[in-house]
């Protein structure tokens, strides 16, 4: 007989091997990104004609130096196969092994691995092993959404252009939203701007539009007194001295001064020009903080009372998420005093409790008095309380004056101080009239009578 060739044995002692050690194959079912909150299950499939030694699924993290445990199936120490679903019979070769994550969280992002061992045919001191993985894509909806103004706040501008930036802050959202601006509903076409350089929190175009200064309009009343927005249209007479009579009130109303809207040539009313940026960065919990800034010429004539929005798109969300503000100049502030009835030695404090309208962006507050300085000597003060320690009785009838501006408008409001007198505190050489007491004038005309008489003798 012919003498059998070598190729067949080989492929024969090839079939035999598999034969002994059995085969093993391990997949893991794709999984479609998933919202925070959702149940989520991971399959694994695996087919064998091994008898099964373990299975263990992984959760792998820091880019796949570490790996987790968070399922263990020894079939040494089990016969419970509660945990693997659709188990059959050894002879179907088909097995099928879940974990199931109940209410999914951003930290659960990330690969998992699910590990298959069955014994060797030959020995059972032999374990043959394989593995599938799997990506956990966990989104977030954006959790806040916010529109501020940049480099608030600031002074109105009457005579000069000046850049206005409204800023949207959108935070706890993963993966980072698609964020765009509308004006009075309508979507705004911007022009991209560049992104920030390295390391800078805020950026933005300083002279998108530049004009000369342009006084052909102002006012001869505003140019002669030196100061936009700040005439006084009162009398800076010194006010009266001495105590104040009984009186029901504290404080005088006095008419709310609006600076007029009159605007130099360089005001068009054409559309503006928008530049838009969108920037986002990681922040440590997993999400990403997403910022758009909007960036325009202002116009106060046009942009008054506009009304913007910020709105978002997210794969999480099932409708956009917006927030809106409507640009408005200060008006009709209003102003408290307290004590109620201030008296000589108290500390008085005039405060701006609010406006008639919401105002955006946070005006800018600046006390001055009318006709001379504040009781520190200081030319004007910043904010929305002005506090006079300790008022002597000169400061009764003195008038303060509260400007009130953002870069929409500016607005005066005008209170007078009342200073009544303290009986806790003795009265000086002066009465409430700012005349001298009864028997002292009495015997100063006698004494200047008498040296009169004498003189002429």
């Amino acid at each position: 007989m012919r003498a059998m060739s070598p190729l067949p044995l080989w492929l024969l002692l090839w079939h035999l091997r598999h034969l002994a050690l059995g085969y093993l194959t391990v997949s893991i079912e794709p999984l479609p990104p998933v919202v925070v909150g959702d149940a989520v299950t991971l399959k694994c499939n695996f087919k064998t004609d091994g008898k099964m030694r373990e299975i263990v699924w992984y959760r792998v993290t820091d880019g796949g130096t570490i790996k987790q445990k968070i399922f263990t199936f020894d079939a040494m120490f089990s016969t419970n196969f509660s945990q693997m679903e659709n188990y059959r019979k050894r002879e179907d070769l088909v097995y099928q092994s879940t974990v199931r994550l109940p209410e999914v969280r951003i930290s659960d992002n990330g690969p998992y691995e699910c590990h298959v061992g069955i014994y060797d045919r030959a020995t059972r001191e032999k374990v043959v092993l394989a593995s599938g993985n799997v990506f956990l894509n966990v989104m977030a909806p954006p959790t806040s959404i916010s529109v501020l103004a940049a480099d608030t706040p600031a002074p109105f501008s009457r005579y000069q252009a000046q850049n206005f930036t409204l800023v949207c802050v959108v935070s706890g959202g993963k993966p980072a939203p698609l964020v765009y601006f509308k004006r009075d509903g309508e979507p705004i076409e911007a022009t991209p701007l560049p992104e920030p350089p390295a390391g800078a929190s805020s950026w933005a175009p300083r002279s998108l539009l530049h004009r000369d200064l342009d006084d052909t309009k102002m006012p001869k009343s505003l140019a002669a007194d030196g100061e936009l927005g700040m005439g006084n249209p009162f009398p800076t007479a010194d006010p009266p001295r001495g105590l104040a009579a009984e009186r029901d009130s504290v404080t005088e109303t006095i008419p709310e001064t609006v600076v007029s809207r009159e605007f130099p040539r360089w005001v068009h009313m054409a559309e503006p020009i928008y530049y838009f940026r969108h920037t986002h960065a990681p922040v440590s919990d997993g999400t990403v903080e997403a910022r758009a800034t909007l960036t325009w010429t202002l116009n106060p004539q046009i942009d008054n009372e506009a009304l913007f929005s910020c709105e978002v798109k997210h794969p999480a969300l099932s409708m956009p998420m917006q927030s809106e503000v409507t640009l408005v100049a200060p008006k009709g502030p209003k102003i408290t005093m307290t004590p109620t009835r201030a008296r000589v030695g108290d500390t008085v404090r005039i405060l701006v409790q609010g406006f008639q309208n919401e105002v955006f962006p946070e005006p800018l507050f600046t006390w001055t008095r009318v006709g001379s300085r504040l009781l520190d000597g200081s030319a004007e003060h910043d904010g929305k309380e002005l506090v006079l320690e300790r008022v002597p009785a000169e400061l009764n009838g003195s008038m303060y004056r509260c400007t009130a501006q953002n870069p929409l408008g500016s607005t005066d409001t005008h209170t007078r101080l009342i200073v009544f007198e303290n009986p806790n505190i003795p009265r000086g050489p002066e009465d409430s009239n700012g005349s001298l007491p009864g028997h002292c004038g009495f015997r100063f005309v006698l004494a200047l009578t008498l040296t009169v008489i004498l003189e002429l003798t």
